[in-house]
């Protein structure tokens, strides 16, 4: 068998933690090969390695049969190893050719010659169906572009040997279904490509082998074909996971929230959501429903007071509280579980502990006189990590920005649910988090309706608005398009109402 990639034995500590455990994986020409495993098991450290970011402390690593030592990214890319990143390395006010020659910048005598560069970005683009105009800045451009633009960053340094880091998990579905047609395109041109996703429909539809590694510790190499979900799923986590949400129906009360003929101005300046009216009742979630960028960011940044309205008006328990402070707000019951974890979630150079209490810090028992309580914060924090699942080499004390991405987001979701609020609105709760985790979410999103708390769910994984939510909202182009039950909808009926047609849905 020809292995143009072959990693043996790799060990990798850091203080604390051992992030890989005698891990092999081997890596045929041409093909998609997946790497599996829990949030924290050490999949991106092992591709960190093999891209140069970080060196083993154990094993060996070999290019088409012949091994190497990868000190830096510069060595992997003469190897002809790229990587995209879950998090995009580009840099927003240059465009996209810009960002694709940086570090290799052509030369036109003393200047830089974009114009040539630009031209060779157009020609691989058209190649490998990415669709880049090689002009546009990133700023003016959507994540699955910038990714497209990451992709062509490696082909554009001849990559041959391609390494994807949670691809999917910023998408759309229409741009993953892109994705996958990309990567298929590539391979059929002799790329080898290592993915790494905890998205199982994902391996089965592209991955010819997948890798398994558990806490660190290599568990096995599967045939994709051959294996069902379920086997990797149990592989991955080490126990059966069930992918249906066990919840008996919801018994709703009073109105928490209420929305009223809600107007709100997108970024653009124009109107993102339009006359939009809305309840959800203690002990129900709601759920919303729809494509991307169509006035779900608007609904709930108006809610928890991050974005003007222009008109309308927003109750909470009966309370009006369209223009109180985003800090009242938090203090009235609201918790947020926002779309952008680094953005909006977490201040990143900052300890697990401090972020665990950034909305309550000056409260007791957090603070007394002006004066921190580092051991209260310290004892509720550690509560929440450890309900929560999260793991880090050195617990609360850990930077947040040391995380994997599904980690920060586990810590996001134990801080908000913790605080016990009466309106939880969840934001892309599980993006990025693998199938135990999501299980176990789901159990506390549950746990906290049947409490008797409301619930607003804003989610693109249409099989999660389906299990989780009791109601469904659908937006279309920042309107409400109509309100079904869940119990007795489908995926082709929301793809219809997404698509702006109203299938007999209420209105309320």
């Amino acid at each position: 068998m020809e292995y143009v990639i072959e990693m043996l034995n790799i060990r990798k500590e850091f203080p604390g933690i051992i992030a890989n455990d005698n891990v092999t994986l081997r890596l045929e020409k041409g093909e998609v090969h997946a790497l599996l495993g829990e949030n924290g098991a050490g999949k991106s450290t092992l591709m960190g390695m093999l891209f140069g970011m970080y060196r083993p402390d154990g094993g060996s690593i070999k290019v088409n049969g012949k091994e190497v030592k990868i000190s830096n990214p510069n060595v992997a890319n003469d190897l002809g190893i790229g990587m995209v990143h879950q998090h995009f390395k580009l840099v927003h006010n240059f465009t996209t050719t810009e960002n694709i020659i940086l570090g290799i910048e052509p030369k036109n005598g003393f200047s830089v010659d974009t114009k040539s560069a630009a031209i060779k970005v157009g020609k691989l683009s058209k190649q490998y169906g990415l669709d880049i105009d090689p002009h546009a800045k990133i700023e003016d451009i959507s994540v699955g572009m910038q990714q497209r633009v990451e992709i062509l960053k490696m082909l554009y340094r001849n990559a041959n040997i391609l390494i994807f880091d949670e691809p999917t998990a910023v998408l759309t579905p229409n741009e993953i279904e892109e994705l996958l047609k990309i990567i298929k395109n590539l391979t059929d041109e002799g790329k080898s490509i290592i993915i790494i996703t905890h998205k199982l429909k994902e391996i089965k539809a592209i991955a010819k082998h997948c890798t398994i590694i558990r806490r660190g510790k290599y568990v096995g190499t599967v045939d994709v074909a051959t294996t069902s979900e379920a086997e990797m799923a149990t592989m991955m986590v080490g126990r059966e996971v069930t992918f249906k949400v066990d919840k008996t129906p919801a018994q709703p009360k009073d109105v928490v929230l209420k929305v009223e003929g809600l107007n709100v101005m997108n970024n653009k300046k124009v109107l993102g959501l339009k006359n939009f009216s809305i309840e959800v009742r203690a002990g129900e979630i709601l759920g919303i429903a729809g494509v991307e960028g169509n006035g779900q960011s608007e609904l709930v940044e108006a809610i928890t007071g991050l974005r003007k309205v222009e008109h309308g008006v927003i109750f909470l328990k009966g309370e009006n509280i369209t223009s109180t402070t985003i800090r009242e707000r938090i203090r009235k019951g609201i918790a947020h579980i926002p779309e952008d974890r680094h953005k909006r979630g977490l201040v990143l150079d900052y300890s697990l502990e401090d972020n665990m209490v950034l909305e309550i810090y000056n409260q007791p028992p957090f603070a007394k006189k002006g004066l921190l309580k580092k051991n209260k914060i310290r004892e509720y924090s550690n509560k929440i990590l450890k309900e929560f699942d999260v793991r880090s080499g050195e617990g609360g004390k850990s930077m947040a920005r040391s995380l994997s991405g599904g980690n920060q987001q586990k810590a996001i979701i134990g801080r908000e649910m913790e605080l016990n609020p009466d309106l939880l609105i969840a934001v892309q709760p599980t993006r990025g988090l693998d199938v135990g985790s999501i299980e176990n979410i789901h159990k506390h999103i549950i746990a906290h309706r049947d409490s008797g708390k409301a619930i607003l769910l804003v989610s693109l994984e249409l099989d999660e608005i389906l299990n989780v939510s009791d109601r469904i909202a659908v937006v279309n182009h920042g309107n409400l398009i109509g309100i079904v039950e869940a119990s007795e909808t489908n995926e082709n009926e929301l793809g219809l109402m997404m698509a702006g047609v109203n299938n007999g849905g209420s209105d309320l």
